[in-house]
């Protein structure tokens, strides 16, 4: 496993981290034995970077994942845990109360980097008054560092502007072959001020892996089911970049998804991808994706290919509405 810095933090971590979405409803990961074993195989693996979230499961992915590390004798020195605070919480009195339970689920002390999961669009929190929240705990003792998840610059730059003595050390954006708004300015950004990039999706909910169909499609069953990346339409676009990275892989032994990931990781030195994993078998393959390197040519090739797709997220909503007729 390669390891990395993470922003200015001074916390090696993994060059591939594991996200925990994965243990919640959204994905059908309920079974705590299963979870474990996806845990630890990662910990086996050399991964020390895990993502949770308030939102996963409503607490149940950070419950797994603390208690997996427990159960596994895993030092707490050896791990590095992020968590994050839903946009609804994101006010002077929800913060602390959130930071707590979500200590207690993973029966911890600290967590090591705290991020607001997205703005709070709904209910208008001012930035300063939970940007100011967040960084009290860290003079508590309760949070290490602060980042910020699904963020757009221009609220990047008023967060930070409100903290007086800390930093943000991370943002964590959705970014992969064919979602690629992030390089427009979050990336650029990032590089800019020594941030790192927590690239969540990037293997675009598994469709950049080639292991689905056009046929496959009607039997997915989780939150893919409804994912305009999964429209046929869509996917029809998705499965050219999928035969280019199996064409690159089989030049390296690697398979799409591998390919897919060290195409990010070669794209930035900030970029530190966080794919999901419902068994330790993918665990293995997503670590695979790191200890080595593609050519420039092949980089090149796959860059091109992408650019040719477009993904047109309002297409559920263009053909599931009927037009109305005027005059």
């Amino acid at each position: 496993m390669e390891y990395t810095v993470l922003g200015r933090s001074g916390l090696k971590v993994s060059r591939v981290g594991l996200g925990t979405w994965q243990f919640s409803e959204a994905w059908g990961v309920l079974d705590y034995g299963r979870a474990k074993d996806i845990v630890l195989k990662a910990v086996e693996l050399g991964v020390n970077f895990f993502d949770t979230a308030i939102a996963y499961g409503l607490g149940l992915s950070e419950s797994f994942l603390g208690r997996a590390l427990r159960e596994g004798g895993v030092r707490r020195d050896e791990v590095v845990v992020c968590t994050k605070i839903p946009g609804e919480f994101l006010n002077p009195v929800d913060v602390p109360i959130a930071v707590d339970k979500s200590l207690k689920l993973l029966g911890l002390n600290y967590v090591d980097v705290l991020l607001a999961h997205w703005p709070p669009c709904w209910h208008h929190y001012p930035t300063c008054s939970y940007a100011r929240a967040m960084e009290r705990l860290v003079r508590l003792g309760r949070v290490k560092h602060l980042g910020l998840s699904d963020f757009p610059v221009e609220l990047v730059e008023a967060f930070r502007e409100c903290l007086s003595r800390e930093d943000i050390v991370v943002l964590q954006v959705r970014y992969n072959l064919v979602e690629r708004w992030a390089e427009a300015e979050l990336l650029p950004y990032a590089e800019k001020h020594g941030l790192s990039v927590m690239a969540w999706s990037p293997l675009a909910r598994g469709a950049l892996t080639g292991k689905y169909g056009l046929n496959d499609l009607a039997k997915l069953q989780d939150v893919r089911a409804k994912d305009p990346l999964f429209h046929p339409k869509n996917y029809m676009e998705v499965m050219k970049v999928a035969e280019a990275l199996k064409e690159v892989g089989s030049r390296y032994g690697k398979t799409a998804a591998q390919v897919a990931i060290n195409w990010l990781i070669m794209s930035s030195p900030a970029v530190i991808p966080i794919p999901g994993a419902k068994t330790p078998a993918q665990v293995e393959w997503n670590a695979g994706s790191t200890g080595w390197r593609m050519s420039y040519d092949d980089w090149r090739f796959l860059d091109d290919v992408s650019r040719g797709v477009a993904i047109k997220y309002s297409i559920w909503y263009w053909e599931s509405r009927p037009c109305s007729k005027q005059g």
